[in-house]
């Protein structure tokens, strides 16, 4: 069982592009909001990555999250496109959606690319955007990852119980903590069921490095102050890429490193993140 403190509430269904998305809205209960903040998870996570984090923040300022299509309680059918050209489009439509003009952004892993996307591509504007761990630049994609994209069929048709055991080891590889188990659940579960497991591997197949590489040589026209954050024993994205992408940025990017974790930074080191988007916000 996920404890409260991981559960968002009831999404609200809203149509993107001709897509269904899961979106989640926090607000104070007493004051006033003082900022909105957008949250972007990245795969094969949902909003729920965040859920820890939106739920300190809605202490303050109004929070948005969304299950990007393909992703968590949105549409995952074989018709759903969740290519990052696609995921970007999307983003800078649910902000006009949401009527949110200059928001503060967060986000995480290709979370990252569809933010960047939606502000360079699509021209949204964000008051302020926090990086996490974020795909971007090359080398992305592990060998497994790229093994997947070239056999998705295949592992589509795993029977149920190795499907399961594949992904919850997948997502342990993303950590350097061992994760509580009833998170690693809470991540696996809109994977496994009869239409999840093959939107599993197909958001794998059609999630490609050439995608982001628009997006890299767009990186000094970034209209807004950045800050990155990013685990120092990341597995799947070496930390050293935060520093590249710092230098690719206009302006000073602040590069906040967390030791001891992973790729999961908001699951990991959940309370280090709340101060750094604290002070991010303050």
């Amino acid at each position: 069982m996920v404890t409260d403190a991981f559960d968002l509430p009831e999404p609200t269904y809203v149509s993107v592009g001709g897509s269904t998305v899961a979106t989640y809205e926090l607000t104070p209960e007493t004051a006033e909001p003082s900022a909105d903040v957008v949250f972007c998870h990245g795969t094969p996570w949902s909003a729920q990555v965040w859920s820890k984090v939106a739920r300190h923040l809605s202490a303050g300022h109004r929070v948005y999250l969304w299950d990007m299509p393909g992703y968590g309680r949105s549409a995952q059918g074989s018709d759903v496109r969740t290519d990052l050209a696609t995921q970007m489009s999307r983003f800078a439509m649910l902000l006009d959606h949401w009527k949110l003009e200059q928001p503060f952004v967060v986000a995480h892993d290709m979370g990252g690319a569809v933010a960047l996307g939606a502000h360079l591509m699509h021209g949204r504007d964000y008051s302020n955007l926090f990086l996490w761990d974020v795909v971007t630049l090359d080398p992305w994609g592990s060998e497994f990852f790229r093994l997947v994209a070239d056999n998705s069929d295949v592992f589509a048709a795993l029977p149920a119980s190795l499907h399961k055991a594949l992904v919850a080891e997948y997502i342990a590889g993303a950590t350097y903590q061992r994760l509580n188990p009833g998170i690693v659940e809470m991540l696996i579960e809109p994977w496994i069921s009869d239409e999840g497991q093959p939107a599993f591997y197909r958001q794998i197949a059609e999630l490609r490095p050439e995608d982001t590489r628009p997006i890299v040589d767009a990186l000094p026209r970034v209209r807004c102050d950045t800050s990155i954050g990013w685990g120092r024993q990341d597995p799947w994205i070496p930390i050293e890429q935060a520093y590249r992408l710092r230098q690719l940025l206009p302006g000073r990017s602040k590069v906040i490193t967390l030791p001891g974790v992973g790729h999961l930074s908001p699951l990991e080191a959940p309370s280090l993140v709340q101060q750094a988007l604290d002070a991010w916000l303050g």
